[in-house]
């Protein structure tokens, strides 16, 4: 039956001149039209309301609100709903989708998300947690893109109470947040290995590390042969000790004055691509290049501070071809800097024999912001160290007077030997006794190399002079060298 009204028009069932069963009915503003169940001229049941922008409602009715389960289509938006309503607004459990891709599957009250809910974003990062008017609020984790994983507390979005934060790198955050930052006591276990357990400002450690310092003084003396020690702490900018702070790897390198040579002449025995690597810049006013450092290993007969080398141990600065028999060798005591390469001298015949190269000293971890560098020692350069050639200028004082070598019998050869001359004993040099350095000033470097770096942040590296004397051996020492060299 049609019935046309001033209202508008229904075609549909009529029960005492009302509309009740199914019809359908058109607004006069003809923008709504109603198709569904109707009783006691009410829309009540299972129906459609339909805009004219072509955005609509199907789902149920009571009393002429809707109420109930339902679908709700926005044209404007493009969002879709799927769940309860209750007097027309989304209200109980819903899943709303939006255009964008995010998605939301929870509690409503009243056309805002409020309760329990899971939301996921456009990103795919997933919440899952309280809301209150439609922000993330109270206790919930979130899930993000990149593997990070947090649980804790909410407030209107933001991060903000107690919470644990995985990072998807293997990093660790336990502790105090606001306004989704670190900010309070917390403790974050990076995955570098270090440690940090304090306060937290903004993100950022309150006494957060700075620099590091060697502890003493900045120019120190060492006598050749002597291992040392290295005290290193993390400072901030007060000067202060970082105790709060572990488990920063730092490294302990030395080098000498880097001095270019002629053009025609190799500087280094380096090539191009690894010289810059090599060279470092150091407070003192001027480039280094970089000098090898060893762990010191005592010989077990040898004692650990014994700076005394043996007399009857003669090292070669290089190998000598030596083409003349006569060239007595027993008064040749050449400079101690030499490689890997050992051996003896059996008449003019010259048997190497490799070692084990001696290690370079490990790196260190640092504990409650401290670390020490114990016992290390100069190693030998590698071969044509031209650093150190600049240093040989001045002839040995202790080279004999007696001794006359010809320039034309000795080949220019640059591989390092050891030789050792002691009567009939042939005992191989023991790579990892501290080497009798040539005397000078060597530059000391302890440079944060922690990977990756903490909170993006290296800290620069710190140095000493450290001044290398010689050794000064006793007068009886000396004279009976000299007796020893008189009887052969």
């Amino acid at each position: 039956m049609e019935v046309l009204q001033s209202s508008g028009r229904y075609v549909g069932d009529v029960k005492r001149q009302l509309r009740d069963g199914f019809g359908l009915y058109v607004y006069p503003n003809s923008f709504y039209q109603y198709e569904g169940e109707w009783k006691n001229g009410k829309k009540h049941g299972i129906g459609k309301f339909l805009m004219k922008d072509g955005s609509y409602y199907e789902g149920e009715f009571a009393n002429g609100e809707i109420e109930g389960n339902g679908i709700r289509y926005w044209a404007s938006s493009g969002n879709e709903y799927c769940g309860q309503f209750s007097q027309g607004e989304l209200h109980g459990f819903g899943v709303l989708k939006y255009l964008d891709g995010t998605r939301y599957e929870g509690e409503f009250h009243y056309g805002v998300r409020t309760g329990h809910g899971a939301l996921i974003d456009k990103e795919g990062q997933v919440y899952r947690g309280s809301f209150h008017n439609n922000k993330k609020q109270g206790e919930g984790e979130m899930y993000y893109k990149y593997g990070s994983h947090y649980q804790g507390d909410w407030v209107l979005d933001q991060r903000q109470g107690h919470g644990i934060m995985q990072y998807a790198d293997g990093s660790l955050y336990e502790g105090q947040w606001r306004n989704d930052l670190f900010n309070g006591q917390g403790s974050m276990i990076h995955c570098s290995g270090v440690i940090y357990d304090g306060i937290w400002i903004n993100g950022r450690p309150a006494a957060e590390a700075s620099k590091l310092v060697i502890l003493g003084e900045e120019i120190r003396e060492v006598v050749e042969g002597c291992p040392f020690s290295v005290e290193v702490q993390l400072q901030n900018n007060k000067g202060e000790l970082v105790k709060a702070e572990s488990g920063r790897v730092l490294q302990i390198l030395a080098g000498v004055k880097h001095v270019k040579l002629s053009p025609n002449v190799s500087d280094t025995f380096l090539e191009q691509e690894d010289l810059e690597e090599s060279l470092f810049e150091t407070p003192f006013g001027y480039t280094a290049i970089n000098y090898p450092l060893m762990a010191y290993v005592p010989e077990p007969d040898k004692p650990v501070n014994s700076a005394e080398p043996s007399r009857s141990e003669v090292t070669a600065v290089r190998s000598l071809s030596i083409k003349d028999t006569s060239v007595n060798e027993a008064k040749l005591d050449f400079l101690p800097i030499t490689g890997n390469i050992h051996g003896s001298l059996q008449g003019s015949q010259f048997t190497p024999t490799v070692e084990k190269e001696s290690s370079a000293p490990p790196n260190q971890r640092t504990e409650n912001g401290y670390v020490v560098f114990c016992n290390i020692a100069f190693a030998l350069p590698p071969d044509n160290y031209s650093p150190l050639d600049e240093l040989e200028k001045k002839p040995s004082k202790r080279l004999s007077s007696r001794t006359t070598v010809s320039q034309e019998k000795i080949s220019e050869s640059r591989s390092e030997v050891s030789i050792k001359l002691s009567g009939k004993s042939k005992k191989k040099q023991n790579v990892t006794d501290p080497q009798i350095v040539k005397p000078g000033d060597y530059v000391i470097m302890v440079k944060d190399v922690t990977t990756p770096p903490f909170l993006d942040r290296t800290l620069p590296p710190a140095f000493i002079l450290l001044k290398v004397k010689p050794h000064k051996a006793s007068k009886k020492s000396s004279r009976k060298e000299h007796q020893k060299v008189s009887n052969k």
